[in-house]
Order: C-alpha cells, then sequence, then structure tokens
C-alpha cells in the first residue's frame, strides 16, 4: 500500500471514529451528560468560535433507504463551535463542534468541548473511559428497553386450514 492509500485509509477510521462519539454526544440525555462532564477534574480552558446558536436544518430522506432522495421536513438544531486553550506554546489548536437535535444551548456546548477533548491526546482515554462509553451503555440499555417494550405488543398472525 502507497504513503497516500494508506493516509487516507488511517483519516477514515479517524473519521469513522469521530463519528461515532460525535453521533453518541448528539444523542444523548442532556442529565446524563451534565452528570458525567461535571466529574471531569480540571477541564481545560476554552473560548466560543461560534456561540451556542438555534436554527432549522433540512432533513432529507430515502423511500426503503434506496429509493430516490426527498425532503422529508426542516427540524430544530442547535449547534457550537469552541476553541480549546492551550497551556503551551506551539501546541496545536483544537477545535470542537457541537450538533444536537433542539433548542439546548447547554448541550450544544458540551458535545463541542467533549469533542475538542476527544481530539486532544491527554484527554481522549479519560473522556472515552468515563463520558463516552457511558453514555453508550446508556443507548443501548434504552433501545433494548424499548425493542421489550415493542415486543411485548407483538400480534403473531397466523392462518388456520380449514378441515375440509
Amino acid at each position: 500500500m502507497r504513503a497516500a492509500e494508506s493516509k487516507k485509509v488511517s483519516m477514515n477510521k479517524q473519521q469513522s471514529a469521530r463519528q461515532i462519539w460525535m453521533g453518541t454526544l448528539a444523542k444523548a440525555p442532556m442529565a446524563e451528560l451534565e452528570t458525567l462532564m461535571s466529574q471531569l477534574e480540571s477541564v481545560p480552558e476554552y473560548q466560543f468560535l461560534r456561540s451556542p446558536e438555534t436554527g432549522l436544518t433540512m432533513v432529507r430522506g430515502r423511500a426503503g433507504g434506496v429509493g430516490q432522495v426527498f425532503n422529508l421536513g426542516e427540524m430544530t438544531l442547535t449547534r457550537c463551535v469552541v476553541q480549546l486553550l492551550s497551556e503551551a506554546e506551539g501546541e496545536e489548536t483544537i477545535t470542537g463542534f457541537g450538533y444536537v437535535g433542539g433548542r439546548s444551548h447547554r448541550h450544544a456546548e458540551l458535545a463541542a468541548l467533549c469533542d475538542g477533548l476527544m481530539q486532544h491526546p491527554n484527554w481522549h482515554a479519560q473522556v472515552q473511559e468515563n463520558i463516552i462509553e457511558p453514555l453508550q451503555m446508556i443507548a443501548q440499555q434504552s433501545k433494548a428497553r424499548k425493542q421489550q417494550q415493542t415486543a411485548t405488543t407483538k400480534v403473531d398472525f397466523f392462518t388456520l386450514l380449514r378441515g375440509e
């Protein structure tokens, strides 16, 4: 594999991992995210590059997941961009992005902060272990609970053979 191809594969893995943690943060219950974030000690200072702001985005879909794209409708979205302030000179600046459904400015701010911390080599493992993984467990438990509740309402239809 050539160096350019190797770099591209590496970037795709990083992008995929980032998509997973950003999705986890965006879908996280705000109370849980706030609680987990409060347990982190000495979080680095940050500044807003884009303060939390609420707007609309167009949601698009495909019929059956494979059909032609159509506009489903608009949804409320809040976004925020933060920059971690480095203590050492010459250290690379890290920018964190947060996009969440709804109008919670605090949720978008915490998601952006976590995204920035996940990109920081000194914070990545700690945030992964103490925030991302617990939030993923909460999401899995919620999904399992919903599936269990749905399964109790399942109706099995079957055809009786007439005895002729």
